[in-house]
């Protein structure tokens, strides 16, 4: 059973986020060219293996969509060359890899657990899935192309207006460190706004590293990557 917090049992200490990389080689050889979502929040470790075991199945996919695909629990430790938190590996005919992973993170906004080791959305106001804060920094003097990238779940949220308010405040003590600092306002229209739908924060360091804040779900996460039927 997940740790919980000894003031009320019903909140876990830690949350288990199954995460989905999608990396283009088809459109971008470099491997810049890549998406980070999250596919689902668990309260214990074992249900968030099992449902990362299946997550690709309920995008749409089946093990024969992929011309590789590889789980973790079938493979020798030797042989797994994908990382640790790593649970799946795929790759289309067309070069774009999948990669599902396990994400352990804390409960900072003390969301309550739910059944089947899930957590309780609010009945009123919440919607029906959660808001996750995504910070995604690219180092350029790593790789110039852009490929040297790393993604932190940054919160967990029921309400969109409690993620973006965090997404807004990540960067923000630093603000005037950043060499450019951008922040979307709700008004500016997708087309008005270059740095992609879900961002809402976009920064550059000093230093040429480029850094994103983003909202994103669950369902955006099946609508940009769930199998086209």
């Amino acid at each position: 059973m997940a740790d919980t917090d000894d003031r009320n049992p019903s909140i876990p200490e830690q949350l288990f986020h199954t995460t989905l990389t999608v990396v283009d080689y088809h459109s971008d050889t470099s491997g810049s060219t890549r998406d980070v979502y999250v596919l689902g929040t668990h309260t214990t470790l074992p249900a968030a293996k099992a449902f990362s075991l299946m997550a690709l199945e309920l995008l749409g996919y089946q093990p024969d969509d992929f011309t590789h695909y590889a789980t973790r629990v079938d493979t020798a430790p030797e042989e797994w060359k994908h990382g640790n938190g790593a649970m799946v590996y795929a790759k289309t005919p067309k070069g774009h890899e999948f990669l599902v992973g396990i994400d352990t993170k804390p409960n900072t906004e003390s969301l309550p657990a739910g059944p089947n080791d899930t957590l309780l959305l609010p009945p009123h106001g919440g919607g029906d899935h959660l808001h996750y804060v995504l910070q995604n920094r690219t180092d350029y003097n790593q790789d110039k192309s852009g490929a040297f990238q790393t993604t932190e779940i940054q919160g967990c949220y029921a309400r969109r207006e409690h993620a973006l308010a965090a997404a807004k405040a990540t960067l923000q003590e630093d603000r005037d460190e950043y060499a450019q600092y951008d922040e979307r306002d709700e008004a500016e229209s997708e087309g008005e706004w270059p740095f992609g739908d879900e961002v809402v924060v976009h920064a550059v360091a000093q230093t040429g590293e480029n850094f994103t804040v983003a909202v994103k779900t669950v369902p955006g996460a099946h609508k940009k990557h769930g199998k086209a039927l």
